[in-house]
């Protein structure tokens, strides 16, 4: 049984790791060619998310992980 949507996992997963790697969101979004209000709207809880499979994979490349990661239901 899935206990929160994609969108969260992966939202908390993105921050999880942008974190692990000591980007601010500014950092990450010069990266991978978002905008910094697009980025801080997937991280924050709040906020009603709507980001595609694309998106997910470019972040995924500018954080220098596999994609699955971000998909990964583990306790934050």
């Amino acid at each position: 049984m899935i206990k929160e949507d994609v969108y969260t996992i992966v939202a908390r997963n993105i921050k999880k790791y942008r974190r692990q790697k000591r980007l601010t969101i500014k950092q990450l979004s010069k990266r991978c060619g978002y905008s910094y209000a697009f980025l801080r709207r997937i991280e924050g809880m709040q906020t009603k998310k709507n980001f595609s499979i694309q998106a997910i994979y470019v972040i995924a490349k500018s954080l220098e992980i596999d994609i699955k990661y971000l998909f990964e239901e583990n306790d934050i």
